[in-house]
């Protein structure tokens, strides 16, 4: 009985960790408000609790979804440090993706080997082929790390080679102003 009480804690703390994430991970616009007041539905495979070392592993495909966002792995791990001062979710796959829909219907998209977030730094962190795109725009590298908190973003190439990060800056789209019609003046 002990360790299924242990279980359902385990799932209620999984489901605030999602949470948190989802809410966080609103790249530079502003994300759907339902999507944060939704249920978080994990979808896998498997799943393994270690509660000894604080840690739920879901086994894939794994999706999980919240609202309008998507986020899909072949394995996701969410660990606790011991003393409770931060948790880690580390999502991978070929690639691991992020999928959001704004408030304004635009996508916005993150995809890499290796997705890690840590919640008490805010921070996530994209490895191996990282890709972050929206509205067109994007940056690509090895290595992205985004401070969702400070709103920082560093991208690094593996620095071998002609390896480069790439970013993609998109126009802005300008309404174009109609020429007034010519006023036409009336002979006196």
């Amino acid at each position: 009985y002990s360790v299924l009480l242990s279980m359902k804690d385990i799932m209620k703390y999984n489901q605030s960790i999602l949470a948190g994430l989802f809410c966080l991970l609103s790249f530079n616009t502003i994300a759907k408000v339902d999507d944060l007041q939704q249920e978080v539905k994990i979808a896998a495979a498997s799943q393994e609790a270690d509660i000894k070392n604080n840690q739920v592993i879901f086994f894939g495909p794994v999706e999980v979804t919240q609202g309008s966002i998507k986020m899909k792995a072949d394995e996701l791990r969410v660990f606790s440090k011991e003393d409770k001062s931060g948790k880690t979710l580390v999502a991978t796959g070929a690639p691991a993706t992020y999928t959001q829909t704004m408030d304004d219907g635009r996508p916005a998209t993150a995809s890499a080997k290796e997705i890690r977030y840590e919640l008490a730094t805010r921070t996530l962190t994209l490895v191996g082929e990282a890709t972050l795109e929206q509205d067109g725009s994007q940056v690509t590298g090895n290595r992205i790390k985004y401070n969702i908190s400070k709103q920082q973003l560093i991208a690094e190439s593996t620095g071998q080679g002609d390896d480069r990060v790439i970013t993609i800056i998109q126009p802005e789209t300008y309404q174009e102003e109609k020429p007034e019609a010519p006023v036409q003046q009336q002979e006196q």
